[in-house]
């Protein structure tokens, strides 16, 4: 299982709180505290554009990342349920649902502990989009109260078949859990995820905030 999305997540959390040490406000903007006055708030931001770059499904009109395309729209449509979206996990095209929802996590905390910070080198926003993209899927892939969607695609097979995830033509293969294939870490992580985000969210979209919360009912 590979973990780009984890180490990105935690690379932007340990920048954020380094602030205690070594990083300090200065007209608005997250400055070093050094003499060198790097320009961390350029560094969060390719951080966070990162995860734009590891969009699968449908991208939105505001996607900044322009070689990537739409990919894996039929992603579930063997199983009749709906894939689509979440991110891929590194450079391959499989989606893991146990580290984008760590992700999506650690991508809440960071908005709801440093939002200031964040807020004042304008990335606030592109955060937030970042977050309700793996939320999104979390809640897509959460079909009924006793059955969760934790895969789309095989590693092995994947890795033997290099292409754009624009390419993919093939059928993907998914893997749950539920009653019979209990799998307790992931939906720890994709409930600790959703409630996550629903703090995020419930000052600027209460009614989103609430169906984070209503999902893990």
């Amino acid at each position: 299982m590979g973990y780009y999305l984890v180490f990105v997540g935690v690379f932007l959390w340990c920048a954020m709180a380094s602030h205690i040490n070594g990083l300090a406000m200065m007209d608005g903007k997250l400055m070093s505290s050094s003499a060198n006055n790097y320009d961390y708030g350029d560094a969060l931001g390719k951080a966070i554009l990162f995860f734009e770059g590891q969009r699968s499904g449908n991208l939105p009109a505001t996607q900044r990342v322009k070689w990537r395309g739409d990919s894996a729209l039929s992603d579930g449509k063997l199983q009749n349920v709906d894939l689509i979206g979440g991110y891929y996990d590194a450079g391959d095209n499989v989606k893991f649902g146990w580290p984008m929802a760590f992700t999506t996590s650690l991508l809440s905390w960071a908005a709801v502990e440093y939002e200031s910070e964040i807020s004042s080198v304008n990335q606030l926003g592109y955060l937030h989009s970042a977050i309700h993209w793996g939320a999104d899927f979390i809640l897509r892939a959460h079909t009924s109260p006793t059955t969760l969607y934790t895969q789309v695609g095989d590693g092995n097979a994947d890795h033997n078949c290099w292409e754009r995830p624009e390419d993919m033509d093939t059928a993907r293969a998914v893997y749950k859990i539920d009653a019979n294939s209990p799998g307790t870490e992931a939906a720890a992580e994709s409930a600790a995820a959703l409630a996550a985000a629903s703090i995020v969210f419930k000052k600027i979209d209460a009614n989103y905030s609430s169906t984070l919360l209503r999902s893990q009912n």
